[in-house]
């Protein structure tokens, strides 16, 4: 903030400097220059010359000085805000990112906070100038040329009545152009992360005109802009002109009859000269700062989201989790449905069993196993871990004892190394030594079945490229449960996160898991029967409640609704194309990132 101020006196004394030149002038003119006075004394002029290329190099190294001041704190606010918006992100729930776009969350942490940026380091201060240029200007108007300064100053009615329509026009055009930029910014963003489904069906050219499309509304839009500041710049520009020209005529009548005199009338139309800048520069500094309120808006817009997760006040303090989970009445419904998708839900999964949740497709499973960690919140009863409601622990307690592998797994554009060790602290009081990670690493991978990381170019140092496209499913899934194995979990999750794995392949990462994870308890959410096979025991989802919980064989026996979900299991899995089901476990070749996208595109 001091190097802010500094700027702006910076800015105001260049200001300053270029509103005294014309007095020296009108000095110089009405001394030194009047009738006969230059003859007799020369050395006259020296003083009021070397005064004006004073001030001259003063305005310039104030701007300078200005630029230097500014550039700093202008630059660290757009950072902390950027950083500020993002951690802000980081915090709301998934259902706040279900709902908004991700390229208008794009288009304010970037394009927004860019402009607000310039318009901190150059319309800010170009404002304040100008409004002290303008209203210092007018009164060394009136006070040097009197009836020329209310003139002058008569202009100024015109001016007003044009930015303060200019200002409600573009505002609105500024605000719909920023969020068609969103959009745009969506629409490239789902067309690279689909680039395979848009090649495979052949549909690139449609996706080309959808966004040819945007694009046109897009420069419509700009051109409305463009068209508005192009008719505030010319008025804004003429009126001035005109003002100066009928100044001009009055002037010299007025000189002419000694009611002014030549030193005041050069001083006059030099000062007004130094404030028409400022005046035909306004339409520029309007749209700068009309562009950056709306960024200004759209920023608190999301930041001024709540948070419905919030951490407690006091929250409870577990010590070491042991891992026994236990939903008690828990019923759940999502804010824009009144239709609950789990009603009165009862099961206990105690500590170090492995429980596989079973259910037709709609019935809740992922939605309940997305409770345990508090990704989302429940609408009623509670679900407690080792006897502490999750919502009286902090959420970083909860899901530092909380795993969870999704079926559709998200990896990120870095190392094998740094996607598998993620849920793994570095630094912080929890921090795991440089040893210990290195051995969480090459165990997770290999209880995962994941040795293709060994024929990656760098091995598990090589970048798998964003999203892991580079790989295929079964090895994007795996180094996701590799992830969740690396975190040492007192609770695992499994959103059926081996669907794209040989029956083989899954037994032998269930096998290995049962060993490395001993004590962890485990919720796994099945839609093969043989996963149902590999769990304790089994808890039956229906229609958003438990309605039987016990052993594979145990429900065969007993519950017709379990043997109809086991039977349709069944008949999914042996309808279903899978790319993994062949006779040979994990059959695809894993020898390098490009073949196994090569392969993935065949398929």
């Amino acid at each position: 903030m001091p190097r802010l101020v500094g700027g702006l006196l910076s800015a105001l004394g260049a200001s300053l400097a270029a509103l005294a030149i014309p007095r020296v002038l009108q000095a110089l003119v009405e001394g030194p220059l009047a009738e006969g006075a230059a003859a007799h004394d020369l050395g006259a002029l020296v003083v009021p010359v070397v005064l004006v290329l004073v001030l001259g190099v003063a305005e310039a190294g104030f701007v300078l000085l200005r630029r230097n001041l500014v550039m700093y704190p202008g630059t660290r606010i757009e950072a902390e805000m950027r950083m500020a918006l993002f951690r802000h992100l980081q915090d709301l729930p998934v259902a706040f990112h279900d709902r908004w776009p991700g390229g208008q969350l794009l288009s304010r942490i970037m394009g927004d906070l860019g402009l607000l940026r310039r318009w901190l380091i150059f319309g800010l201060l170009q404002l304040v100038v100008s409004a002290v240029t303008i209203v210092v200007g007018v009164g060394i108007l009136l006070a040097t040329a009197g009836w020329l300064g209310l003139v002058y100053l008569a202009g100024a009615v015109p001016v007003t009545v044009i930015a303060f329509r200019f200002s409600r026009r573009y505002r609105v055009i500024a605000r719909l152009s920023q969020d068609q930029s969103g959009d745009l910014a969506t629409t490239v963003e789902e067309s690279v992360h689909g680039i395979r489904v848009l090649k495979a069906f052949g549909r690139g050219r449609d996706a080309l005109e959808s966004f040819t499309g945007q694009a046109e509304e897009l420069r419509q839009t700009e051109m409305r802009k463009a068209g508005n500041q192009a008719t505030v710049t010319t008025s804004l520009q003429l009126i001035p002109e005109v003002t100066l020209a009928v100044c001009l005529v009055l002037g010299s009548v007025l000189a002419a009859q000694g009611q002014i005199t030549l030193g005041d009338l050069v001083a006059f139309f030099l000062t007004a000269a130094v404030i028409n800048g400022p005046v035909i520069d306004l339409g520029m500094t309007l749209s700068m700062t009309l562009n950056a309120r709306t960024a200004v808006d759209r920023f608190c817009e999301v930041m001024e989201t709540p948070n419905p997760l919030p951490d407690p006040a006091d929250p409870v303090e577990t010590g070491p989790v042991r891992g026994h989970v236990r939903l008690r009445d828990v019923s759940f419904r999502y804010e824009d449905s009144a239709v609950p998708v789990l009603d009165h839900v009862d099961l206990d999964l105690p500590v170090g069993t492995t429980t596989a949740l079973v259910g037709l497709t709609g019935s809740g499973k992922s939605t309940l196993a997305m409770l345990v960690p508090r990704i989302f919140d429940v609408t009623g009863g509670e679900v407690l871990l080792d006897g502490h409601d999750v919502r009286t622990m902090r959420r970083h307690d909860v899901r530092r004892a909380v795993a969870v592998a999704f079926e559709d797994p998200t990896l990120f554009s870095a190392s094998v190394r740094d996607n598998v060790l993620l849920g793994v602290p570095e630094d912080g009081p929890d921090a795991v030594p440089a040893e210990e990670r290195e051995r969480r690493l090459h165990e997770a991978v290999e209880v995962a079945q994941a040795g293709f990381v060994a024929d990656l170019p760098q091995g598990v140092e090589t970048r798998i490229g964003e999203e892991g496209l580079s790989l295929s499913g079964g090895q994007r899934q795996r180094l996701a449960l590799a992830r969740a194995i690396a975190a040492r979990p007192a609770v695992l999750v499994l959103d059926d996160p081996l669907s794209a794995l040989d029956v083989a392949t899954e037994e032998a990462v269930t096998s290995r898991l049962r060993e490395v994870l001993d004590g962890t308890t485990s919720l796994v959410i099945a839609h093969r029967p043989s996963t149902v096979a590999l769990a304790d025991r089994v808890a039956v989802l229906q229609d958003g409640r438990v309605t039987a919980v016990g052993t594979h064989r145990d429900l065969l026996a007993t519950d017709a609704h379990y043997r109809h979900v086991i039977s349709s299991l069944e008949q999914d899995w042996e309808d279903a194309d899978h790319p993994d089901a062949v006779t040979e476990p994990d059959a695809e070749p894993e020898t390098t990132a490009p073949q196994a996208q090569t392969e993935e595109s065949e398929r």
